[in-house]
């Protein structure tokens, strides 16, 4: 039976390194994805990281979108050309037996777009708006072969040290591509200090890869 609650084992509680006092990342050019700033607390969404290009709002190991018009073909529909034309590789859930599968631990929606693909070095950036100063809990909606690390930068300074994001790898699975499609939610931190105001997000990806990230969820808790 499956189990679509979220997965409390705590594989880390963030430490935080301060609060954050800056209102955005000194010198950042990119900007919201369409201008539309993500909103704390709320859900980051993973794929709408800012607008700027290679080396300024994301960093990828190459310059080939991997799921929009590759995977997914260049058919001129959303889903299957979101940003086609940018190096971060983003594709999204479907039905039929890929993302709605029995080895799920917690049931992704359809029709979500994520960044997959992802190898040790890359980042991508997100401009937030945080709406309340305080204390925040989070946790991810992904995918994961293997064990890998994730952290996350405020204003490019450390806000979250690397953390053990936990394999979906289930050996009972018959078809090994369907490995990276096991969903499941991790919680990242606990009572990590955010500032009212906006700010510059970056996700990181620090080992393994493999990973596909759909959102994080911010909660504040105080």
């Amino acid at each position: 039976m499956k189990n679509n609650i979220l997965t409390l084992s705590i594989l880390f509680l963030g430490i935080s390194t301060g609060t954050v006092k800056t209102l955005a990342q000194t010198g950042y050019s990119g900007r919201a994805w369409h201008d539309s700033i993500q909103v704390i607390p709320g859900k980051v969404e993973c794929e709408k990281y800012d607008v700027g290009g290679e080396g300024i709002a994301y960093h990828d190991a190459d310059s080939v979108n991997n799921g929009s018009g590759k995977l997914n073909p260049d058919d001129g529909t959303y889903y299957n050309t979101f940003r086609i034309n940018e190096g971060v590789d983003i594709s999204y859930t479907k039905a039929g037996g890929t993302d709605d599968n029995p080895y799920n631990k917690v049931e992704p929606k359809m029709k979500q777009l994520y960044v997959g693909w992802t190898s040790p070095g890359e980042w991508t950036k997100y401009t937030v708006d945080v709406k309340e100063s305080g204390l925040y809990q989070g946790t991810l909606m992904y995918t994961a072969n293997a064990d890998g690390k994730i952290a996350l930068d405020i204003d490019g300074k450390s806000w979250l040290r690397p953390v053990l994001i936990q394999s979906t790898f289930n050996a009972a699975e018959p078809l090994a591509w369907r490995q990276w499609h096991h969903w499941n939610k991790q919680f990242l931190f606990n009572r990590l200090k955010l500032t009212k105001g906006k700010h510059v997000l970056t996700l990181k990806t620090i080992e393994k890869g493999g990973m596909n990230y759909d959102y994080i969820e911010f909660t504040k808790v105080k």
